[in-house]
């Protein structure tokens, strides 16, 4: 299959520079798989296309400020940095051999048993700009005066070795939200509340699960209200998932790795709703994942996980029978993903469709309900 059958044309005035001026205020689109039939409405209205019993799994990881720069010592260039993950040094030639090897499709193993990395480091996964310069060796001053060393490369990544742990009071106090590329601005104080769910609890994702973005409190309870079990689940959001797909066949790209945990309660719930007929809706191509990772063995298992788990058409779903979730970006992972669950075609005429309504796309944008 070719990366070029998920492209299309996007006025640039339709990516979303700013969130809407309430939380939850936007358009959603509701696509029917089986009908074809698009419903234009509210994110305000979502519980009114959703059926009693039904369990909405959310994503409640929260986003670190974790866009940082430094001043190379041996160039005096400005590098931006935006860490990952902490990292053991004794994990690193396991990390490598994950991440290297990445996932060519659904047939691949797709999870592996994972361990919690303490959140306060010396060493941290990176990426940066102007990659290619930054190598091995080189040496930077962030703020505080703390100085930082590339001493790996895997990859894309770089491995930066600081003069003294770091962790999350570090990047609260001296990091910037990171927001996503096309997103044409600095980053404001207002991005630190709306660029994050009203529900985050567990730090550590590198780019906010954006469907949640939508979410107030008066919305979850007026799923409440109409009996939809709500549940939540962690997944860290990692910098690869947002990136295009470079290669001309989607079967020959790999995709990074992302940590996730599904408790044994949340699983058990789960698991009886499927065995009794009830519908999982996933909020974001990241409760998708985990879920969807997690299901082995003809049920879903509990625990912390890694996953590069890459879903494009042909993929066969386990868990998710509904999904919400943002416009995404042309040749991305997941839109494949969004192509997977509802059809190429249907998705590409859904989103024809929100161009010519003039839809807000991307992650400040509006949304869509998969049925």
């Amino acid at each position: 299959m070719k990366t070029d059958d998920f492209n299309f044309e996007l006025p640039e005035s339709l990516i979303a520079q700013y969130p809407p001026q309430q939380r939850g205020q936007s358009r959603l689109m509701v696509l029917d798989r089986t009908s074809g039939g698009i419903t234009d409405s509210m994110v305000l209205d979502i519980a009114s296309f959703i059926e009693p019993g039904t369990v909405m799994v959310f994503n409640d990881s929260k986003v670190r400020k974790a866009r940082m720069y430094g001043i190379c010592q041996q160039t005096g260039a400005r590098v931006e940095f935006v860490f990952l993950a902490p990292v053991k040094k004794a994990a690193l030639i396991e990390i490598k051999e994950f991440v290297l090897q990445g996932a060519k499709g659904p047939e691949d193993s797709l999870v592996a048993p994972a361990q919690r990395i303490p959140a306060v480091s010396r060493l941290w996964r990176a990426v940066c700009s102007k990659a290619k310069r930054q190598r091995t060796g080189r040496s930077y001053t962030f703020p505080g005066d703390i100085e930082g060393t590339i001493v790996e490369e895997i990859g894309d990544e770089k491995i930066v070795e600081f003069s003294t742990a770091i962790g999350d009071n570090y990047f609260d106090r001296y990091g910037h939200v990171p927001l996503p590329p096309y997103i044409k601005r600095e980053d404001t104080a207002a991005d630190e509340q709306r660029y994050q769910t009203v529900y985050a609890k567990r730090t550590g994702s590198a780019a906010s699960p954006t469907a949640g973005l939508h979410f107030t409190p008066e919305i979850l309870s007026s799923l409440l209200d109409k009996e939809i079990d709500i549940e939540y689940i962690t997944l860290h959001v990692g910098l690869g998932t947002f990136l295009p797909v470079r290669t001309e066949n989607i079967e020959d790209h790999h995709m990074h790795e992302e940590w996730f945990e599904i408790t044994e309660d949340v699983a058990q719930k789960i698991n009886t709703a499927k065995g009794s007929g009830r519908k999982v809706l996933a909020v974001g191509t990241t409760s998708l994942r985990a879920l969807e990772s997690a299901w082995y063995g003809g049920e879903l298992h509990s625990g912390s996980f890694s996953t590069r788990i890459f879903i494009y058409p042909g993929f066969e779903f386990h868990v998710v029978d509904r999904l919400f979730t943002n416009f995404h970006t042309p040749k991305s992972t997941l839109l494949m993903l969004v192509s997977a669950f509802a059809g190429r075609e249907e998705i590409m005429k859904a989103y024809s469709s929100a161009i010519e309504k003039r839809y807000r796309f991307f992650s400040y944008g509006d949304a869509t309900l998969i049925l």
